[in-house]
Order: structure tokens, then C-alpha cells, then sequence
């Protein structure tokens, strides 16, 4: 009775969450997609030199570039046909690349930069910005799902939980800047008591439900090579800028205590139930990147090693999950991965400015095969566009207005996978062998004005 009525109960008060349950993931706006949509177009490998707010993710450094205020306002629409094909097993259903998963991410996107200079008594420019991200085109504050599989689920797609980084930068010497910022995250906990019938109706409850934010670093540092040894702008190198980014692993958690007492059958001090899971995990990310820039284009290119190997670890002390990383028969296992990226952005005139780019990026999961829970990854090519409109002289506005829009398209390449249940009449043999593959489109869009 504790877990068909008092458990449900209390995720659902600690998840903030009722009735069915979102389709979330491990993935995060920034990481998957990319925050704003000049992110978006250049497939992130011109991230970490954008001047715009989303740099408090990829790289808080490159706040200083633009030391004009702005407030920036956009729209994501992630729309994903994520399919499974089955190639045999002991008893397969019939699946011939059927959808497993089409759950869109929408997002609505604020944020905001702003130079703080004027409130100290130095003339030492200090910048500050925060940027916002949240589901369902502002509706969904925390989209979290944990749950075994027996169909199979896709490890990094579905609806994303709330995006909120906050962070500044500041110049540290003449082409030389550094930054510094937070990603928040929210880790829930919730108890239960209660004394219950055989029935599930409960009384004497006492439910207690609590959400603290957990902040992780990221660091970033550029420098312009032009600006810092030929100011005068007449060396090779001139345009010429490079930039290093370090970003703390992170997670979206809950932890849920139930504990019920049912006279004459369970006395107390009655049946505990503990649950601790976790959603959202992001893992170490260190990132470099090289940009060479004129007047009326810049070609950069980037790459970042992701640290998935320590999710294992996390999973141990997941109740609902663990299972996966620690049983003889389909271990889950993940391994670092290095994604390479190239971009570009070519300026047609003084309005008008095209951005492209395209990375390659290795599935962290290693194994493939996980008990129980049969996460389902592929190795993908993403691919990106987008159109800058930049208006200097808007009428009733007093400083420029930008919009920007883009597309992004990711190619899931086909992976097999053996689905594991240890409630399988077959088990410890696989039950069933699919083939994981997919695509995903991107469309985004944002509005900036200068202050």
C-alpha cells in the first residue's frame, strides 16, 4: 500500500510534478543544443567566443567583449523522432522503426548583461550577466523523470530542467580577460509519514518537502593576441584569439523518505522506504578553442573533453537505477569523449550576418547493454544555421536592436543494443536486440536590445 499510495504522493509534492511524467533526460539546453541561437547555428564551436549572455555558460570571459548592456529574449524548439528498430531476440515485439520517443524541449530563454563599472570607484570594467532557460516555453520549472525501462529509453533527449547560470568577468591585462559564473541546480527532498489502511487511506500524515540550489563552477579565459602584443593591429596574429573554459560537473537530484504503519498488520516503527535518483547529470567539461576574425568574418574551431566516466560512480547511489552498474549481466558503463567542433559567421553587410557550423559527437555510453533501466545513446553529427539581423538606428529604440534566428539538425547514427529485465522468463540471457538511431531539429529564435 506504502508504495502504490504514499511514495507516488510524495515525488510527485518533490518533483513538483503531477499525473503523467515529463520525459526528461541527461542532457541540458547548453551541452545538447546550444543556450541562445547563434549557439545553436555554429553547432557551439563559436560558443566560447559569443559576446552575447550565454557566454556565463560556454565561456564567462567573453562577457567583457561587448561593454554595451543588453537584454536578450528568445525562443528553443527541440522537436525529436527518436526510434527503435528490433533486430531479434527471444520473444521480440514487433518493432520496425517505431517512434520510442518524441517528446519535444521547449524553451523560453531570458537573459541579461550589464557593466557594473559605475558602482565602484576604479575605472576597471567589471561585467555582469545571467541567463534562463525554462521548459514548456516557461511553464515547466523542474522536468525530471527516473525510471526503468523495459522498451528502452533514450539517455540524453527529452524535456530539460531549469537553466540558470549567473556569473562575471572582468579584463585582467590589455587583450587578456577572465571570467567566472555559476550553474544552479536544484536538489529536492521529501518525507512522508503516515499511518495507512490495507485500502491506501491515510491519516496522521506529516509530509515535508524541501529544494536547495546546488551551485557548480565554470571558469573561462581568452585572450586576443592582436590586442595584447600588436595593438596597433599590423602583426599576423592580429584577430587572432584563443580561449580555454572549465565547467564543474552538475546534476538535478531528489531524495524521497516514506514511512507508513499499518495497525494490525505493520506496527511501528513501520515500513520505511528510501529513494534517492538523480536527472540532469552534466559532468566535467574542459573546453579550448581557436577563433581568427576580420572585419566581415570569423572561423573558429573548438573542442572539449566531457568526463562521463565519474557517472558510473553517481549511479551507485542511485536506488533506481543502480542496478545497471552493479549486477554481472548488462553493466552500464560510460567512458570520457573528446567533441570537435568548427564554425563560421560572415557578415554579408552592415544588417546581415550568416553563421554555420558542424561537430561530431561520440556517445558517451559505452556498453550496450543496461539492466533494467536499457538506456539506448548513438554516436551523432550535428549540423547548424543560422541568419543574424543587427538594425543600428531602430526607430523609438535608442541603441541597436538584434534578432536572431537558426536551425540546427542532428543525425543519431544506427547503434544495436541488447534490452535486459530481470523479471525476463529468459534472464540472465538478453530478451530482446534494437537498433537505436534517430533525428533531432532545432529551431530557435531571440530577440536583443542594447542599453
Amino acid at each position: 500500500m506504502l508504495i502504490k499510495h504514499a511514495l507516488p504522493a510524495a515525488l510527485a509534492v518533490a518533483l513538483g510534478v503531477a499525473g503523467s511524467a515529463a520525459q526528461a533526460s541527461m542532457g541540458n539546453i547548453g551541452t545538447t543544443y546550444g543556450v541562445l541561437p547563434s549557439d545553436v547555428a555554429s553547432a557551439q564551436a563559436l560558443s566560447l567566443f559569443n559576446p552575447q549572455v550565454s557566454a556565463t555558460y560556454y565561456n564567462p570571459a567573453y562577457l567583457t567583449r561587448d561593454d554595451r548592456g543588453e537584454l536578450t529574449m528568445g525562443l528553443m524548439h527541440a522537436e525529436h523522432e527518436l526510434r527503435v528498430s528490433s533486430q531479434g531476440g527471444a520473444a521480440p515485439p514487433v518493432r520496425n522503426g517505431d517512434v520510442l520517443q518524441d517528446s519535444p524541449s521547449q524553451h523560453v530563454l531570458l537573459g541579461m548583461k550589464t557593466d557594473l563599472t559605475s558602482l565602484t570607484q576604479y575605472d576597471h570594467p567589471l561585467y555582469l550577466g545571467f541567463m534562463l532557460g525554462v521548459e514548456k516555453y516557461g511553464e515547466e520549472m523542474l522536468a525530471f523523470q527516473s525510471a526503468t525501462s523495459q522498451e528502452g529509453q533514450y539517455f540524453e533527449y527529452g524535456r530539460q530542467p531549469l537553466f540558470l547560470n549567473l556569473g562575471g568577468a572582468t579584463q585582467l591585462w590589455r587583450g587578456l580577460d577572465a571570467g567566472a559564473s555559476a550553474r544552479i541546480t536544484l536538489q529536492s527532498t521529501a518525507s512522508l509519514k503516515a499511518t495507512t489502511d490495507l485500502a491506501g487511506n491515510t491519516r496522521y500524515e506529516q509530509l515535508d518537502v524541501s529544494a536547495k540550489p546546488s551551485i557548480r563552477p565554470i571558469l573561462g579565459l581568452n585572450m586576443d593576441w592582436g590586442e595584447s602584443f600588436c595593438p596597433d593591429g599590423d602583426c599576423w596574429y592580429s584577430g587572432l584569439e584563443t580561449a580555454l573554459a572549465f565547467r564543474g560537473y552538475s546534476n538535478t537530484s531528489t531524495t524521497v523518505d516514506a514511512n507508513t504503519t499499518i495497525p494490525g498488520v505493520i506496527s511501528s516503527p513501520g515500513l520505511t522506504l528510501a529513494v534517492t535518483t538523480l536527472d540532469s547529470y552534466q559532468p566535467n567539461i574542459y573546453s579550448a578553442g581557436v577563433l581568427y576574425g576580420k572585419q566581415r568574418f570569423r572561423v573558429g574551431a573548438s573542442v572539449e573533453m566531457q568526463q562521463w566516466s565519474d557517472l558510473e560512480d553517481e549511479f551507485r547511489r542511485d536506488t533506481i537505477k543502480d542496478q545497471a552498474v552493479t549486477s554481472d549481466v548488462g553493466t552500464l558503463k560510460f567512458k570520457d569523449i573528446v567533441i570537435p567542433r568548427v564554425g563560421a559567421e560572415y557578415r554579408i553587410n552592415n544588417t546581415f550576418m550568416v553563421t554555420g557550423g558542424v561537430a561530431y559527437s561520440e556517445s558517451p555510453l559505452e556498453s550496450n547493454a543496461s539492466l533494467d533501466v536499457n538506456y539506448l545513446d548513438t554516436d551523432k553529427w550535428i549540423v547548424g544555421l543560422g541568419l543574424t539581423a543587427r538594425y543600428k538606428n531602430p526607430k523609438i529604440l535608442a541603441y541597436p536592436v538584434r534578432f536572431d534566428f537558426a536551425y540546427q539538425y542532428q543525425k543519431l547514427q544506427p547503434r544495436k543494443f541488447d534490452l535486459y529485465a530481470s523479471n525476463s522468463p529468459v534472464y540472465p540471457q538478453p530478451f530482446e536486440t534494437v537498433e537505436a538511431d534517430g533525428d533531432v531539429h532545432v529551431f530557435s529564435g531571440s530577440i536583443t536590445l542594447k542599453f
